[in-house]
Formats: C-alpha cells, structure tokens, sequence
C-alpha cells in the first residue's frame, strides 16, 4: 500500500468519496467497477459497490455506485447504496447520451462532479424505434454539460479501445487515473490491471493510451453528425463504367447536388450495378429539366437535391435479397468479430432471428408466376403455413449461410421481380404528383419528394409506411393552391413520423381538412 495524499484533488475524505458508473451492457461496467474497489482496498480505503441494472442491453444503462472512505478512529463506515442527487464526485458513462441522462438524474452537479464520458454512440430502443429520426441531438448534452459540470472529460473512448485491442471500460480507468481526481497514483491503476485474470497486455495499452489521451487533450469537439468522406464506389464491373458516371454527374447537373449524386449513384450500383445508377442519372436528368423549366435556378436547385435524394432511397428498396445479400458479406462478419473483440483461434456464430412471410417469397419470384400465385389466396394461405414462422438460424455454418447466399444470388434477377415491378410502380406515380405540383407550388413539389421517406424497410414495417405515405399525399389538392401549402405538407409528413398507429397524422389531416 502507498501513501495517500487526499489533498491533492480537492476531495474532503470528511464523507465518503462517490463514483457512479453508467453503462451498457457488453461495456465492461462491471469490471470498471471491480477495478476501482480493488484499486481503493489496495491503498488502504474502505469501498462498498452496488448496480442497478438497466431493463435490458440497449434500453437502458445499469447504473454502478462506489463510495469508498479511509477507516476513522478503527471504525466501519457507513456506506450507501445508491447515489444522492447532488451528492456524486465522478461519473463515468460509457457512451454519450447516457453523460446526458446522468445530468437529468441530478448525478452531475456544477458544484462538485466531474464528468469522464466517451463520444460515442450506441443508439438506444427509442431512437431506433421511432419511424423518423429519433436520434437523440448530442449537442444538446454538450450545452449542458458546460453548465452542469465542474470538469468535463470527453473523447472517443470506444474506438481508442478499438485500436489497442481492448474493451472500453479499460480506457475509462485510464481516463480517471488521468483526471487525478482520485488520491492515488497511476502505477496504483496499472497494478489493479496487472492483478487481473485475462487480457491484460491489451487492457494495460489501453489504458495508458487513455491516460496519455486526457493528458494532452481532454476534451473533444462534438457534433451531431459530421459528414463522411464519400469511398471509391465499389469496382464490380469495368472502371470505365464507372468513371462514365462521375463525368455525368460533374458534367450534366449542377454542382449543388454533385455530393447527393454521388452518394446515390454509390447506393445503386452496391444495391445492384453501374446500369441501375446510370438510370438513376436517367431519371434526376429529366426531373432537372423540369426544375429548370420552373424557377430551380432561383431556388438553388431544391427540387433536383430532392429527387436526387430520395429517389435513390426509393430505387434501392429492402427486400429478401438485399436483406440475404447483407447477411453473407464478408465485411459484416468481421465487423461483428470487431466488436465482439474474437481472437484469430476463436470460432464465432452470429444467430439471426428470421420471420419470413410468403409475401415476400411471392415478390422475390418472376412477375408473371408470382402476379399468378397471389391471384389463388387459399394456395397462398397453405404454402404461408410452411414459411410463416420465426427461426434462429447461425448464418455461419454451412447450411444457412447457402441458404442466404443462394437468395442474394438472385441480384441479377432483381429487376424482373413482383416486388420490383410494384416498387417501380409506386415511384412512378409518386414522381408524377410531384412533377404535376411544380408548376402551380415550387416549394411543395419539393415536399412532395420528401414524403418519399415515409416508405422503408419490408413486410409490415413497409406496408404501414406506404400506407402513411398515401394518406399523407391525399392532402395535395387541398394544399397546391395554398401559399403555405409546403409547409403544412411537412407538418402532415412530420405528424406521419411520430408515432407508429398514425394517430398524430389523423389529427393533423383533420386540421388541415378544416383549413
């Protein structure tokens, strides 16, 4: 045991020092936790932890309390077990958000908190649930902790681990042995490490990286979404083929949408081929003559940029193959080795869970067979009894993983489906009351493109979608003579997206049928 200098951090010892912990599962809270008791117990401190657990892995943190004292007079302190709004020296959250819900539970005061948190995101159940973009702002959590918090320490604790070969609770012991908020030294973490059963090598390189981290800059920079660089498109056929694209994009449209282009056409020829993409050029072209035609010069090209947009989200539509085509890429299962952290010795099975319905065999198979097959609903009702039914599946063994490549297989056979018949359909005659609207309202053919973004997914999350989608629409010719016609078409679109029964769209069509 070394001796403890408590003074050095400002932290009284009059009370019990405390540390709260929030993390997810798989993120090594629990560990974090056991270091710092054992790192407090080897310098002479009594330490007490508690959890909570979260609901589950993604819906919710579990929260980890610490209270650690040096022994008075040879008596036993009397620790808590759980923490006290305002009464919390140092929260460490092991993913941003969760920084953000520590400041609405009290945890992080101004006064006394210092607040260790990675950037990163690990997207909860009600982001990912919700029909539009649920994704909780992290600039909002920035603004507060610059008020609610005595220090802030934030980087990318996460990919740090990443590199070094760790798991992120490694890089947050770093990052609190740097902040010297705790009266120990750092050879008092490493030895807590080196106690350890397993990976150690990789949990020490960890934490010193950390360490060095918050020592030379321990605070980054966050913003909500900042913009990938686009990749090479993928090189499936002949260069040339593909370079014909970019010049067509640099050559034929204006610069403003250069960049949504390219992401489309980079979209299309990965859901299918250079020949897709260069239909999808076909398709923007004409729309860009008509913006032209209709005041798009003036309007920076508003309509181009949203047919550029969603017209390659509508063109590169989920379905069985697609779905299939994901599952076997090399790059997803050493992504999930990645993550999961599997040693070259290691095996790895990846379980999916699978609920195929014979709509979607119907709108895999020919046009001409599937169109005869829907058309004798008792044969479809017999056969959907075989396939209509939930399966974990380990798409790594030989079996499944033919199964799904066989099904991905079908790519070249795409365009001459059911489903993409009905798909191309739908595009048409939404592209049509678009082009229809522009000449009589700009502005909202140009949220008429949008209300593209209703439509996702497959099975019943599409069906729901597309059926947003036509309600939504069928507010148009209310909406065309109206000079606020586009902005009440987002408020229709945006009330589509609340909720998934729609109930906030019945009452904002109601409104807008009373207008």
């Amino acid at each position: 045991m070394t001796a403890v200098d408590t003074t050095r951090t400002g932290l009284s010892t009059d009370k019990p020092l405390s540390i709260a912990i929030l993390a997810m599962g798989g993120q090594g809270g629990g560990v974090l936790a056991d270091w710092i008791v054992a790192l407090a117990e080897t310098e002479g401190f009594i330490a007490q932890s508690t959890s909570v657990p979260g609901v589950a892995q993604r819906t919710g943190a579990t929260i980890y309390y610490i209270e650690m004292l040096p022994p008075k007079g040879g008596r036993l302190p009397v620790l808590s077990l759980m923490p006290t709004p305002g009464d919390v020296d140092i929260v460490l959250a092991a993913e941003f958000m969760e920084a953000g819900r520590s400041i609405l539970r009290g945890l992080v005061t101004p006064d006394r908190t210092t607040l260790i948190a990675s950037t990163h995101r690990a997207y909860a159940v009600v982001e990912k649930e919700q029909p539009g973009d649920g994704v909780g702002d992290p600039l909002t959590v920035v603004d507060a902790t610059d008020v609610a918090a005595k220090r802030m320490i934030a980087f990318d604790m996460q990919a740090l681990a990443e590199t070094h070969g760790s798991v992120i609770s490694s890089a947050m012991f770093g990052a609190l042995a740097a902040a010297n908020v705790l009266p120990f030294g750092k050879a008092a973490f490493e030895n807590v490490i080196k106690a350890g059963g397993k990976g150690i090598e990789a949990s020490l390189r960890t934490f010193v990286a950390a360490y060095e981290r918050v020592r030379e800059k321990p605070r980054d920079t966050v913003s909500k979404a900042a913009p990938k660089r686009f990749e090479a498109l993928p090189a499936t056929t002949g260069q040339a083929v593909l370079d014909a694209l970019l010049v067509r994009i640099r050559t034929q449209f204006p610069e403003t949408v250069h960049a949504m282009l390219f992401a489309g056409v980079k979209k299309l020829v990965d859901f299918q081929d250079p020949a897709y993409a260069g239909d999808y050029l076909d398709r923007v072209a004409r729309l860009h003559q008509r913006d032209q035609a209709h005041g798009g010069p003036a309007k920076d090209h508003a309509f181009t940029l949203a047919a550029a947009k969603y017209l390659a989200v509508a063109m590169a539509y989920d379905d069985v193959i697609r779905v299939a085509d994901l599952k076997v890429r090399a790059s997803r299962f050493e992504r999930v080795r990645q993550e999961v952290g599997v040693r070259p010795d290691q095996l790895l099975y990846t379980t999916e869970f699978m609920h195929p319905r014979m709509e979607e065999v119907i709108g895999t198979l020919p046009g001409g067979i599937g169109g005869w097959l829907e058309a004798r609903p008792k044969l479809v009702a017999w056969l959907d009894g075989f396939v209509n039914r939930g399966r974990r599946v380990r798409t790594g063994t030989i079996l499944w993983f033919s199964a799904l490549y066989l099904v991905s297989a079908l790519k070249p056979q795409r365009r001459k489906t059911l489903r993409h018949a009905r798909e191309m359909a739908h595009l048409v005659g939404w592209l049509d009351q678009a082009l229809e609207t522009l000449p009589a309202n700009y502005d909202l053919a140009v949220e008429v493109l949008g209300c593209r973004r209703l439509v996702k997914g497959y099975s019943d999350t599409h069906a729901r979608g597309a059926a947003k989608f036509d309600r939504v629409l069928q507010a148009l010719p209310m909406l065309v003579a109206r000079e606020d016609g586009a902005s009440w078409l987002r408020r229709l679109r945006q009330a589509a997206l609340l909720d998934e029964e729609g109930i906030a769209l019945d009452g904002a069509l109601k409104t807008v049928a009373s207008l």
